[in-house]
C-alpha cells in the first residue's frame, strides 16, 4: 500500500480534471458552488483543494465585494470524504513519513485554510445552504457571516457517528450559539436540525423557499454593494473580535474605528442628505 506526505496529496489532487467546484464572478459578487452532487458534495481531496483555491481566487478580486457559498442540489456538502479518510488510515498504517501529522497539516492547511478564508476576508461570505450541511461542510458554512437557508436546509452536527469530534471551529460555534448543554446534546445524538429549527435557534438568519434561496443570497449582496467596502470589512473585523473580548475592551476598539468612517465620503454624504431633510 502507498504511502504519501501532505504535499503528495496536494499535488496529486491539484492535477484532477474534473471541476468539483464552480465559480462565476456577477459583477459586485461571486457565486461558488460546490458541485459533486451524485456524492452529495463530500469534501473530497480535490474538492477541497478546489474550493480553497477559488475562495483565494474571489477573495482577492477587488470588484467582489461579497461571495455566496452554496451546492449543487441535493446538499449543501455532506462533510468529509471517507475515501480520503481511508487513505490516511493506510498512509498512517503504513508508517508514512509523516505520521499522524499528514491529517494534521490536511486539516490545518487545507479544511482550516478555507474555514479561516472565510473568516478573516474582509468581504462577507454568505452561506446559502441548500440541503444537508454536515461535518467539515457545516464547519465552513458556520464560519460565514449570514447563512441562509432554503425550506430543505438540514444542520447535521454528527461527527459522534462517525468517531470524530466537532471540528475546524464548529465548537466554538456551537457552544456559543447554543451553550455548552444543548451543543453537548447534539453531538451526543448526532440529531439533525431542521431548517426551522436552526432559524428558531438563531444558527440561520433567514429561512426562504427553496427555489428562492440563491436569489435571496443575492440580495444580500445588493444591500452589501450599497455601502462603503472600507466600513462593511471594518465592522466584520470589528464584530468578529467582540465576539471573545470584554466589553472595555470593545469599546476602546471601536473607539479607534468609527473615527475612520467619518473622513469616509459616504459618511460625509449620508450625514448632509440627513440635515438637508
Amino acid at each position: 500500500m502507498s504511502t504519501y506526505t501532505y504535499h503528495d496529496l496536494v499535488n496529486r489532487f491539484s492535477e484532477t480534471e474534473s471541476q468539483y467546484v464552480k465559480l462565476s464572478i456577477r459583477g459586485h459578487y461571486a457565486l461558488i458552488t460546490m458541485n459533486d452532487p451524485d456524492r452529495l458534495n463530500c469534501l473530497s481531496g480535490p474538492m477541497t483543494v478546489q474550493l480553497l483555491e477559488k475562495l483565494t481566487q474571489a477573495s482577492t478580486n477587488n470588484d467582489v465585494r461579497a461571495i455566496i457559498l452554496t451546492g449543487s442540489d441535493p446538499a449543501f456538502s455532506a462533510g468529509g470524504d471517507m475515501e480520503l479518510m481511508h487513505m490516511a488510515h493506510d498512509s498512517i498504517g503504513q508508517q508514512s513519513p509523516e505520521g499522524v501529522t499528514i491529517m494534521r497539516n490536511w486539516i490545518r492547511y487545507q479544511f482550516g485554510g478555507i474555514a479561516r478564508l472565510i473568516k478573516h476576508s474582509e468581504k462577507t461570505v454568505i452561506s446559502a445552504i441548500n440541503g444537508a450541511a454536515a461535518g467539515v461542510g457545516l464547519s465552513f458554512a458556520f464560519a460565514s457571516d449570514i447563512l441562509l437557508g432554503s425550506e430543505k436546509a438540514r444542520i447535521v452536527p454528527a461527527f459522534g457517528k462517525i468517531g470524530l469530534t466537532p471540528e475546524v471551529g464548529t465548537s466554538w460555534y456551537l457552544t456559543r450559539k447554543l451553550g455548552y448543554q444543548r451543543a453537548m446534546e447534539y453531538y451526543l445524538e448526532g440529531r439533525e436540525i431542521s431548517a426551522d429549527q436552526a432559524l428558531d435557534l438563531g444558527i440561520l438568519n433567514q429561512v426562504v423557499a427553496h427555489d428562492d434561496l440563491i436569489d435571496a443570497a443575492i440580495a444580500y449582496a445588493d444591500k452589501i454593494n450599497q455601502l462603503p467596502s472600507s466600513v462593511v470589512g471594518m465592522t466584520k473585523t470589528l464584530l468578529r473580535r467582540a465576539a471573545d473580548i470584554t466589553w472595555d475592551q470593545a469599546i476602546e476598539l471601536e473607539e479607534f474605528i468609527e473615527p475612520t468612517c467619518f473622513t469616509t465620503q459616504y459618511h460625509q454624504e449620508a450625514v448632509s442628505r440627513f440635515l438637508e431633510r
